[in-house]
């Protein structure tokens, strides 16, 4: 996420010809664009495509994905957190859990908002 908000802004000052010795706070960048923080709109996305995933039905393979629990070492150079830990880090920092998910994402209500950090 580091590298997609240093790129973003980068290319955000290149834009409004901000060079070196101006200098501009990320806040007041964001401000001026009308723009939303790079980790707002990834986790935006996030939540939604969760959501999708969680109206489909229990054998569809995308919905088997989310609880997918690897087994054996992983190889060098792959990340450790899967899709199933980084959700279940952003379920804990809600305050909630699996069960609530899905009863909550069978509303009809576009529930993303809820869960999505503003």
């Amino acid at each position: 996420i580091t590298k997609v908000k240093v790129f973003i802004n980068s290319c955000l000052r290149k834009i409004l010809s901000i060079h070196w010795p101006d200098t501009i706070s990320n806040s007041l960048l964001w401000e001026r664009t009308n723009q939303f923080p790079a980790e707002e709109e990834i986790k935006k996305i996030r939540w939604k495509s969760i959501g999708h995933t969680l109206r489909k039905s229990s054998n569809c393979i995308t919905r088997q994905a989310l609880t997918w629990n690897p087994e054996g070492k992983r190889k060098r150079g792959r990340s450790k957190n899967t899709l199933r830990r980084e959700i279940e880090a952003d379920i804990k920092r809600l305050n909630n859990n699996w069960e609530g998910l899905p009863k909550t994402g069978l509303d009809g209500e576009c529930w993303c908002w809820s869960y999505a950090p503003r």
